[in-house]
């Protein structure tokens, strides 16, 4: 058998099942965000060219999306990037019991989407029996209905429990790799902890902060359980991204052709996010 030809014969499984995975989904995609194709309406099913495009960017809800999905990935990266190398840095050093609040701050993670968004509903934001409530109440102050007063604050703050732990087993892992002689020399010629941060732990941590933040953008962009489970994209859109826009064209409006067109919508501003993230990321490791 001719060399050339049986790598290609082995490769040919995983190109079968990658193009039924991902190219088949996105022909038929395309097909519909090109057709209309209202589910309540079967019969007036016929060619609209870019008209399902016009209707989605043209929705009014379109730029109050777009701008909470904007608040939403800025806030999530920021928090969790500031928070995780804080607390990548404070658990650097050796102390005990070391193991088991490393265990413990990386637990959240796993925690389902939904199950996290029932929780910091019903047990952590509950205007009269959550924890934050009972806070306030100690304090002599009203409680806050979190979720109807504070929509899109509420699920910045249930997203960024999720992924901080993400992003400080990152910078944990940074951490262990720095060169330990170096910053004893460091300590040796005067420098002080917060010159340390400057010049050694902040340059080192470079190129996970671009890691970390082209994962979460990329896994942010698609954040939907949350709001569902807690405010439902309101009061009003005050906590719908684009996401949850998609899902009310095409589950509560039955319109897939107008659905088809924001999920194009979607992968094009996840794609061209990707793209200059991993630019970014590239320049860091060439340093």
């Amino acid at each position: 058998m001719n060399r050339r030809l049986l790598p290609r014969l082995l490769l040919t499984p995983a190109m079968a099942t990658l193009f039924l995975w991902m190219i088949v989904p996105l022909v038929m995609t395309i097909y519909f965000s090109l057709i209309r194709y209202n589910l309540m309406q079967p019969d007036q099913t016929g060619f609209a060219g870019l008209e399902n495009f016009e209707y989605f960017v043209t929705d009014p809800s379109f730029g109050a999306a777009v701008v909470n999905t904007i608040l939403l990935l800025g806030s999530v990266i920021l928090i969790t990037v500031f928070f995780g190398v804080a607390i990548a840095l404070l658990i650097n050093e050796p102390f005990p019991g070391r193991g088991i609040v490393r265990v413990l701050l990386i637990s959240p993670f796993f925690v389902m989407p939904t199950v996290n968004a029932l929780m910091w509903k019903n047990m952590m934001m509950n205007p009269i029996y959550g924890v934050l409530a009972q806070v306030w109440i100690f304090f002599g102050a009203a409680p806050v209905d979190w979720l109807t007063d504070h929509p899109l604050f509420s699920v910045i703050v249930m997203v960024s429990w999720q992924w901080l732990p993400f992003a400080t087993l990152i910078f944990m892992t940074a951490l262990q790799s720095m060169n330990h002689e170096q910053l004893e020399a460091s300590r040796m010629d005067g420098a002080n902890y917060l010159q340390q941060l400057r010049y050694l732990y902040v340059p080192h941590l470079g190129r996970s902060v671009a890691v970390v933040v082209m994962i979460e953008l990329i896994f942010l962009l698609s954040i939907f359980a949350e709001i569902y489970t807690t405010t439902a994209g309101g009061p009003g859109d005050a906590s719908t991204n684009v996401t949850f826009l998609i899902f009310k064209q095409a589950l509560l409006n039955f319109d897939a052709g107008v659905a088809s067109a924001g999920a194009l919508f979607a992968v094009v501003l996840a794609n061209i996010a990707a793209v200059f993230l991993i630019r970014m990321v590239g320049k860091n490791l060439d340093k």
